[in-house]
């Protein structure tokens, strides 16, 4: 099926490791433009190096911290020299620590939300108006499950990918008028099985440890790591980046013009 994104310009934060580099590798395959944007330059070599190999027209490494307020121009300025940008997904997120709410520094609670909404607001705002004033545009932005039934002992995390997933459906009304498309996609826990596939820019690190590996989740009682359980229906009980890429395509896709404000799971039946 050709999804028609050849020639696409598309920027993918987060997009060095596990979910982002899954997804800017699979926008190359297509023939599109990357944009991949992270802070592990090596990682992004790599990835550019990939997609160049996979069939991306161009592809392009920007170094940005999404926290710098700044950051979101220079990438948009750096995205604008292959052409004006269709598409956006926005796939930072991550959390600063994790544990009970009640146990928790409200210090880190703003670096919760700044990581997980915070960016999502800024890359977003910046491009929008080319968008608008060229009537289209795909804005898709990685959620998650927890934002809809909650994570045990993740409440700030959850409740920023609740707020992401409440702002797509919020933006998909005012710009639905300039033909701009905006939904999530919203996975549960998922892990490349590639080695290749983690950074030392993001929590995937096999030197620091997976988030999953927090001293806070380790050291929890028996009876808080049964509350953190979930399963699904399918035999294997994690996400794989193509899971998740494959429902990104799709709604940056012709085929899924007539697709916005929608929260797509990607949980092998977890919710069931």
């Amino acid at each position: 099926m050709d999804l028609g994104l050849a020639g696409k310009v598309v920027i993918v934060t987060g997009a060095t490791a596990n979910i982002g580099r899954g997804i800017a590798l699979d926008f190359a395959a297509e023939g599109a433009k990357v944009v991949a944007v992270g802070r592990d330059e090596d990682a992004g070599a790599r990835v550019v190096e990939e997609a160049k190999r996979r069939g991306a027209q161009a592809a392009v490494f920007v170094r940005a911290d999404l926290l710098d307020p700044e950051s979101p121009a220079r990438i948009l300025a750096e995205a604008q020299k292959l052409g004006p940008v269709d598409v956006l997904v926005n796939n930072v997120g991550g959390n600063v620590g994790a544990g009970l709410f009640v146990d928790s520094d409200p210090a880190t609670w703003q670096g919760d939300i700044d990581i997980t909404f915070t960016t999502v607001l800024r890359v977003t705002h910046a491009v929008l108006p080319g968008m608008s004033e060229r009537g289209g545009g795909r804005i898709i932005n990685i959620g998650s499950l927890s934002g809809i039934v909650g994570d045990y002992m993740l409440a700030i995390y959850s409740a920023a990918k609740g707020a992401v997933h409440t702002f797509t459906r919020i933006l998909a009304k005012e710009v639905g008028k300039h033909n701009i498309t905006v939904n999530a996609v919203a996975p549960y826990g998922t892990i490349a099985d590639d080695p290749a596939a983690f950074s030392k820019g993001s929590r995937f690190n096999p030197e620091t440890g997976f988030m999953l590996k927090s001293k806070a989740f380790a050291e929890a009682p028996a009876e808080d790591k049964a509350k953190r359980a979930r399963a699904g229906v399918l035999p294997r009980p994690l996400a794989k980046p193509e899971d998740v890429s494959a429902a990104v395509l799709y709604l940056a896709s012709g085929r899924a013009g007539f697709v916005t404000g929608t929260v797509m799971t990607v949980d092998g039946g977890t919710l069931l």
